[in-house]
């Protein structure tokens, strides 16, 4: 598709794509939202990550209207978040901001669709301004734990931690190897919604194969992009087989249960 790119996650957007229209599998909210544009995409198409708590699911595809820039989001039940490809194959169209709703992106269309009218979207007026992405420790009980909003922001010296990201549990473009950027004691993501094939979820079982715990929060609980929400409010959705060892349990407070771990 000529002026269109498919990708996997926002962060793998190159320079070489400025000025073309994007199909991403990345969530649509600011931090996601504010890297499109940072990228200097012409459009961009994004999960709606099940929307949740506060829409912050697609609060970055609502924000780029101010800059001019045209974005949407698919509804994360009809295509898998982490995986562009599949947003192009199957994704239908939830949310459309006011300059995508310009050229006839609606709800119901299309990912593929909508995209065809995007390429023609006028460029962007600026750069949407990115809240800023924290990355900070707290103590919580006896743990050390590390709260960074994208999980772009782990490293390598974090390793054997305890990290909670404000990142959806996918697998993006369906790679083990993304599953985290370190291994770590637990990881904990948000659950996007969980969505198509269960994919909000899916980085829990490439975790569990690789002997590491991990857990998402409920979208309804806490606000996707922002790790402090999910210490805050965050209720237990999922958690993989070592998690579950450790006491992890569904419906649980994320909070209480960190707190009681030595």
């Amino acid at each position: 598709m000529d002026g269109i790119v498919v990708l996997g996650s926002i962060t793998d957007a190159a320079p070489a794509h400025r000025g073309l229209a994007a199909i991403c599998g990345s969530h649509g909210g600011l931090n996601a939202a504010a890297m499109a544009s940072s990228a200097g995409l012409r459009a961009v198409i994004l999960s709606d990550a099940g929307r949740g708590l506060d829409g912050a699911g697609v609060a970055g595809v609502l924000a780029l209207a101010q800059i001019g820039m045209a974005a949407a989001a698919v509804d994360a039940g009809s295509a898998r978040i982490g995986d562009g490809a599949d947003i192009a194959a199957r994704g239908r169209i939830s949310v459309a901001n006011a300059a995508a709703a310009a050229l006839g992106v609606a709800p119901g269309m299309a990912a593929h669709a909508a995209a065809e009218r995007l390429r023609a979207a006028p460029l962007p007026q600026g750069v949407l301004t990115a809240p800023p992405e924290a990355r900070r420790t707290v103590r919580v009980g006896a743990l050390t734990v590390l709260l960074v909003d994208s999980a772009s922001q782990i490293t390598a010296q974090d390793a054997g931690g305890v990290v909670l990201t404000g990142s959806h549990g996918g697998l993006v473009g369906g790679d083990p190897k993304r599953a985290l950027k370190a291994p770590m004691r637990l990881g904990v993501f948000n659950d996007a919604g969980i969505g198509a094939d269960d994919a909000g979820v899916a980085r829990l079982g490439a975790l569990e194969r690789a002997g590491q715990a991990g857990a998402t929060v409920s979208h309804d609980s806490a606000r996707i992009g922002d790790a402090a929400s999910m210490l805050s409010g965050g209720v237990i959705s999922r958690a993989n087989g070592p998690a579950r060892e450790m006491g992890l349990r569904e419906g649980l407070a994320l909070r209480e249960v960190l707190a009681a771990l030595p």
